[in-house]
C-alpha cells in the first residue's frame, strides 16, 4: 500500500466498515423477507452519500477485493444456511435471495462446485454421519 497520510487510511477503513454494515443490513432484510430488491453498488453508495466509483475504488484499495465480492460471499453464506437448515425448496430460497431458479443454480455452482440440490444432499449426509 502506498504511504498515505493516516487520516486517509482511517477514512478508507471507515468507508469499508460502513459499506459492509450496509450490505449486512440489506441482506438481513432480504433473508427476513422484508424486501425483494437486491441493491447494487450505486444503491449502497447513495445510502452512504458517496460516489459509486469512489466507493468501489476505496473498497478495492482497502481490501484488495471488489465490492461485489462482499455481496456474493454474504449471499452464498445465507444460501448455504438456508439449504442446510430449512425445508424451503430451492426455488423458494432462490426467490428469497432475489434470483430466479436457473441463475441461482449457476451462481451457487460457480462458487461451491455443487448445485444447490447436490449441496443440500451433501450437507444432509454429513449431518447423518
Amino acid at each position: 500500500m502506498p504511504n498515505l497520510p493516516k487520516k486517509y487510511q482511517t477514512r478508507k477503513a471507515e468507508i469499508t466498515a460502513t459499506f459492509i454494515e450496509e450490505i449486512n443490513k440489506h441482506i438481513n432484510s432480504i433473508v427476513a423477507g422484508e424486501t425483494d430488491k437486491m441493491y447494487h453498488i450505486k444503491d449502497i453508495a447513495g445510502i452512504m452519500h458517496i460516489h459509486p466509483v469512489h466507493l468501489s475504488n476505496t473498497i478495492k484499495l482497502h481490501t484488495g477485493k471488489a465490492p461485489c465480492d462482499f455481496f456474493e460471499e454474504r449471499i452464498l453464506s445465507e444460501a448455504k444456511q438456508m439449504l442446510e437448515n430449512t425445508s424451503m425448496s430451492i426455488t423458494e430460497i432462490a426467490n428469497r435471495l432475489t434470483y430466479d431458479n436457473s441463475n441461482f443454480t449457476k451462481f451457487f455452482k460457480r462458487f461451491t462446485g455443487y448445485t444447490p440440490g447436490q449441496y443440500r444432499e451433501k450437507a444432509a449426509l454429513e449431518v447423518a454421519l
